[in-house]
């Protein structure tokens, strides 16, 4: 794919220029989680919010807010064209075809809408809230989180002229291929890209993309981007989140309902899906307590995603898991997620290759690695730590606990009290990247 994006970047002369063009543009497991939603929770009422963890930075100092409603209008004005969804009928992901069934296939087309949005300014932070049916304000998550990140790196080029612009792109494409280089030489190794919600642009990831399939070969899996994926004939990669078992523990009724939420998730999801999509996501209130407490039949799935842990502990402890339950971790998968550069990427696939199916799904420091690269000396494109979040779900507060205590969300009490219900075991406190 030959583009300039320094050109692209600096001719903007449109009144909108828009950041997500198709429903797509989203994460694949988005559309996986709301097809289950649909069959489950048609009902249910929840709210969403954006954070910013990395609070010094006033975002709403760096977006303009009238700029931002445009662009999620823009979003709310579409709908899911034909040819997408004649794509999503007949494709095959994980070597199943037809798994979006007709009903939901034609719901999305004549039904789905995305809600309205409360957007507002707050100390210097952009108040960015979603309420309504859990079917269609899910959806928003990544579509606001892309959005955002698109929006600050807007931000970032302000003023560049065309030269510096080039001379920015230069080093990113530099950096991009060094880390390339890097992996096109390990044997084994597979890798997928994770990077839409925080990247620094649909082209640039799309850019990112492209040289990964072209240079990577078989090492590069695919991507989580669902529209990238539809447009480049790509695996489209992606199972499940946190917001499930988040919000399946905010209905429970009691502690014991509460601690057993986490499993009902699974029986529920192995309902709906089946094969490689059954993939462990055991995080969400601690890793640990989640392998001490789990059934016989959760150690039959396809794998684990680690997210919040150290991934050598966790990938040790699945394995360890695994041969306790009689299970042969190399006929299991193991996925990193959580903020991996190519060191990282390297190191894990070292340890783990031939012990079990190691594979890394590849996030911000794929798609948003601009660091050090402004032609000028500054740091404005930096990649921000924003998350869109569950908070509430029938009126009751959500919770994550996560295996990470920086990583937490949800009002103290309730987070205290979730704690007393799952414990503390295996959790760390360290910083949060992005």
């Amino acid at each position: 794919m030959i583009l300039n994006l320094a050109r692209r970047a600096h001719n903007h002369n449109w009144a909108l220029d828009p950041i997500v063009r198709s429903l797509l543009d989203t994460d694949f497991y988005k559309l996986l989680m709301l097809q289950y939603i649909w069959k489950h929770f048609r009902d249910v009422q929840v709210t969403f919010s954006v954070v910013n963890r990395k609070s010094v930075v006033r975002l709403a100092e760096q977006i303009d807010v009238e700029q931002l409603r445009a662009q999620l209008d823009h979003v709310r004005s579409l709908t899911f064209k034909k040819s997408e969804l004649v794509w999503l009928a007949g494709n095959t992901f994980y070597g199943v075809r037809g798994i979006f069934e007709p009903a939901f296939l034609e719901w999305l087309e004549h039904d789905f809408r995305l809600p309205d949005y409360l957007l507002d300014v707050i100390d210097g932070q952009v108040r960015l809230e979603f309420a309504g049916e859990w079917t269609q304000v899910t959806m928003w998550e990544i579509y606001a989180l892309s959005i955002l990140s698109e929006m600050k790196t807007r931000y970032g080029l302000r003023g560049l002229n065309e030269l510096e612009l080039d001379i920015l792109y230069a080093r990113a494409k530099t950096r991009l291929w060094e880390k390339i280089e890097r992996m096109r030489a390990v044997d084994g190794l597979r890798i997928a890209d994770f990077g839409t919600r925080r990247r620094h642009s649909f082209l640039w990831q799309e850019y990112v993309v492209d040289a990964m399939q072209s240079t990577l070969g078989d090492r590069f899996t695919g991507t989580s981007n669902t529209y990238l994926a539809y447009k480049h004939d790509m695996e489209a990669i992606g199972t499940n989140a946190h917001e499930l078992p988040m919000a399946l523990a905010a209905m429970a009724n009691n502690d014991e309902e509460l601690l057993q939420s986490q499993y009902k998730v699974l029986e529920l999801w192995q309902q709906t899906y089946g094969g490689a999509l059954l993939m462990l996501l055991p995080d969400t209130y601690g890793s640990t307590q989640f392998f001490r407490n789990a059934p016989d039949w959760v150690a039959a799935w396809t794998g684990l995603r680690i997210d919040s842990k150290d991934p050598l502990i966790a990938g040790e402890e699945y394995i360890a898991w695994l041969k306790e339950r009689g299970q042969d971790p190399c006929r299991r998968r193991l996925i990193a997620s959580d903020a991996l550069d190519v060191d990282e990427i390297l190191n894990l696939h070292h340890r783990f290759h031939g012990r079990i199916r190691f594979s890394a799904g590849w996030g911000t420091l794929l798609t948003n690695d601009f660091r050090d690269c402004h032609p000028r000396g500054e740091h404005e494109l930096e990649p921000l730590g924003l998350i869109c979040k569950l908070q509430t779900v029938n009126g009751r507060p959500a919770v994550k606990l996560s295996d990470n205590y920086q990583k937490a969300t949800g009002p103290s009490d309730e987070v205290a009290r979730y704690r007393k219900v799952f414990g503390s075991e295996g959790v760390e406190n360290v910083p949060v990247l992005v």
